[in-house]
């Protein structure tokens, strides 16, 4: 196989019809290690938004259980990409994520907002940045935004943006006008970068702090009230990945899909899961069939007991009442 043919793949489809299949390139052939980081930035951008950083510290989720919020997120948005949106284990997951959302008063503004990261933050790593071994064309950038446009309408947001460059517009528009410092923002942004520390084996953790935080940039930095990162750290950071892009163009392509689900940072659920047992059920939030929960007391929330992300024919049955939480 050539180092461009799923480029080529990608440009003999349609940006419209086919964009969940090129998304799945995207993420799992051309640049899976890319845009997990870009992804993983774009969530860690909305703790910066008063609105979003304060509930996510009142849930408590995101500070006392940070891996398990993590796996979640990263399996539920896995198996919505890997399985897409028509019936089966993609739209268990969505009905999961929309579940779990539903429980909170959180605003259509603040929806539109986080789903702008998603659009413009893998475009900013890989070409604004050049820390991709090539730049996404126009036709890729299309059909992200498309694929992305249309995980909004399973979200139910509405005023949803039309192109690119209207999420580009938006995703810098509500970052100008709303971020800002507050202790629960802080507080999870804290947590969530010891998560992503941990990740590394010990003696590389002392670097990989401030090599992460030089990632940051001054929007974050001053929402989140962290020392500006030297200028030897940012140049450090990013002279390290623009190398690192370098030395993966002359890489083969990769054959088989490398999905999130397959990460080492993926530790909650050794036996495997089932996207409608995992996450948290609060209340209001149909619990599956079958399925006991337990209460969390650093949280308040329920979340499937021991053994019970998966049942013992390997699915959960549906529950009467999950329909009714579909965005459609």
């Amino acid at each position: 196989m050539k180092r461009f043919e799923w480029r080529d793949r990608i440009h003999a489809l349609d940006a419209e019809a086919d964009c969940e299949e090129i998304v799945r390139v995207l993420g799992t052939h051309e640049f899976p290690w890319d845009i997990e980081q870009a992804l993983g930035l774009a969530l860690y951008r909305t703790y910066a938004v008063p609105s979003i950083g304060e509930l996510l510290a009142r849930t408590r989720e995101f500070t006392e259980r940070t891996q398990h919020r993590y796996d979640d997120t990263a399996l539920i948005l896995n198996d919505i990409l890997e399985h897409g949106f028509g019936q089966g284990r993609g739209r268990d997951a969505l009905r999961r994520m929309n579940q779990m959302h539903r429980s909170y008063d959180i605003s259509n503004d603040d929806y539109r907002y986080v789903l702008s990261t998603f659009v413009v933050m893998p475009v900013r790593w890989l070409n604004d940045l050049g820390y991709g071994w090539r730049r996404l064309s126009d036709h890729e950038i299309a059909a992200s935004t498309n694929y992305y446009r249309r995980l909004g309408k399973h979200m139910g947001i509405k005023d949803i943006p039309e192109t690119y460059a209207d999420f580009h517009e938006l995703f810098d528009s509500y970052e100008r006008e709303h971020f800002a410092f507050t202790e629960g923002g802080r507080a999870v942004s804290d947590a969530t970068l010891e998560l992503m520390v941990d990740f590394y084996p010990a003696w590389q953790r002392p670097l990989v702090r401030p090599f992460t935080k030089a990632l940051l940039d001054e929007r974050l930095i001053k929402a989140f009230d962290y020392p500006e990162p030297s200028a030897a750290w940012r140049a450090l950071a990013a002279g390290a990945l623009r190398l690192r892009a370098k030395v993966v163009r002359f890489m083969p392509p990769r054959v088989e899909p490398r999905w999130a689900r397959q990460s080492p940072n993926i530790r909650s659920y050794p036996e495997g899961y089932d996207p409608s047992r995992i996450g948290t059920f609060p209340q209001g939030c149909p619990v599956p069939h079958g399925m006991a929960t337990v209460e969390v007391p650093a949280t308040g929330a329920r979340v499937p007991a021991p053994e019970q992300t998966v049942t013992s024919e390997g699915a959960a049955a549906p529950s009467p009442t999950a329909e009714a939480a579909d965005a459609e």
